[in-house]
């Protein structure tokens, strides 16, 4: 698993997007036993915090601890610095297993290979993630695309391909359970769009290779920076149950 984003923890927990509430709900329809919970790849604990109202217990797993130091605690959250490949958990012990916007860094094949030991039988595995984001000011949108699609083109990450195809040409060995849509809608300044841009790896990179900063010509496009937007980022689930 690559750890992209340690340098700069704090804005990335202050600047990523919820998860919908309306989402969370249908997920946990089908968790039928409540007693623990793994969050994989957990960062900051976006999800992590999410399931704690839901569960006796929840466990939150980053190879990052500067992420982990960011993220929220309650008194039944556990976060522990490990790789989502290989756990020091006990065979069939989780009721639902998370990863959020994080399982396109992951080796497949051993990451399944963990989540099917330490998944209960009939217990729930989660994909989730967000595709790329959408503006509803033309003009902003627009240079969005083209930093996206064009000014970053070749700085970012291969693994970064299976968001574009919506996780959908990543391999799924569990019985699959079909999933309405869902998306993630908010109002942002431009204040807060730019610093969730910033949170890009590909942006990180770019500075790095090329000593300029991509997003200056979005920050001088803006005349007010408290300006609100609406934007959407469509959620990407792929839910499945371990049939034994």
């Amino acid at each position: 698993m690559k750890d992209l984003f340690s340098l700069d923890s704090r804005r990335y927990q202050q600047a990523r997007p919820i998860y919908p509430q309306a989402m969370l709900q249908h997920l946990l329809s089908y968790v039928h036993t409540r007693d623990l919970a793994w969050d994989c790849g957990a960062g900051s604990g976006q999800l992590t915090h999410m399931l704690a109202p839901y569960f006796e217990q929840v466990v939150g797993t980053d190879i990052s601890q500067s992420q982990l130091d960011h993220a929220e605690y309650y008194d039944n959250i556990s976060y522990q610095v490990q790789p989502a490949e290989k756990t020091t958990f006990p065979d069939h012990c989780f009721d639902l297993i998370t990863v959020a916007q994080a399982v396109h860094w992951f080796d497949f094949e051993a990451f399944y290979a963990e989540v099917k030991r330490t998944l209960k039988p009939r217990g729930i595995f989660a994909i989730i993630g967000y595709g790329l984001i959408e503006v509803d000011d033309p003009l902003f949108h627009m240079q969005i695309q083209q930093l996206y699609h064009h000014t970053l083109r070749g700085h970012w990450d291969p693994e970064r391909r299976y968001i574009d195809q919506h996780y959908r040409t990543i391999p799924f060995p569990f019985q699959e359970i079909q999933m309405p849509n869902f998306d993630i809608r908010l109002r942002w300044s431009f204040k807060q769009l730019i610093q969730y841009l910033g949170t890009w790896s590909a942006v990180q990179h770019y500075i790095l290779q090329k000593g300029t900063d991509p997003l200056q010509e979005l920050n001088a496009a803006c005349a007010d920076l408290n300006q609100i937007v609406e934007v959407r980022f469509p959620v990407l689930l792929r839910v499945g149950v371990q049939v034994r």
